[in-house]
């Protein structure tokens, strides 16, 4: 059987997000990990994020880490440590993001600016579960128990914290 795939996405360092903030997304990884799941995250070459601090969580629970990269190449940020690089061929903004959604059984979303809102909006197009950590400010927060538009393909589901926000997918992937 395949393993799971749960991505974790978040907000870029240049966001200046939190060190409470970046240690629920390295706990998110740690639970997604503890779960068997594969953590998909997105792999940075020039900074660090809240998705790379999910690598780190997931690494410490000894979990495979599939890291989805921008452009060519398989050098990515050496905080990020993932076990599989991804190359897309793509850039940010839109092109990135598709290959690293649609790679995902779902994706829990932590904080998160336009990147974040764009891989939100590419889960809900395809049905993709889609959980979000409550508090944790950004995209997160605004969309947390909502649908997207009138289609109400997915309710985008709040979590309070990691160990609920992996839960919660595994059930929402186990009954989509």
């Amino acid at each position: 059987m395949r393993k799971l795939q749960i991505g974790v996405m978040g907000s870029a360092s240049d966001l200046e997000y939190s060190k409470k903030i970046e240690k629920i997304a390295e706990e998110i990884g740690y639970e997604v990990a503890k779960s068997g799941a594969a953590l998909v995250f997105g792999a940075e070459k020039d900074y660090d994020s809240l998705s790379t601090a999910a690598c780190r969580g997931a690494k410490k629970a000894g979990g495979l880490t599939i890291g989805v990269t921008y452009g060519k190449g398989l050098d990515i940020f050496e905080k990020d440590n993932a076990d599989i690089v991804i190359a897309s061929g793509l850039e940010r903004g839109g092109g990135r993001e598709t290959t690293l959604v649609l790679s995902c059984d779902a994706i829990i979303a932590v904080s998160g600016g336009s990147g974040t809102l764009t891989e939100i909006a590419i889960a809900y197009q395809a049905n993709i579960p889609v959980i979000v950590i409550k508090g944790s400010g950004g995209w997160a927060d605004k969309l947390g128990d909502t649908y997207l538009d009138e289609r109400k393909r997915i309710k985008i589901e709040f979590a309070d914290d990691a160990k609920c926000a992996v839960q919660k997918a595994i059930k929402a992937i186990k009954s989509n």
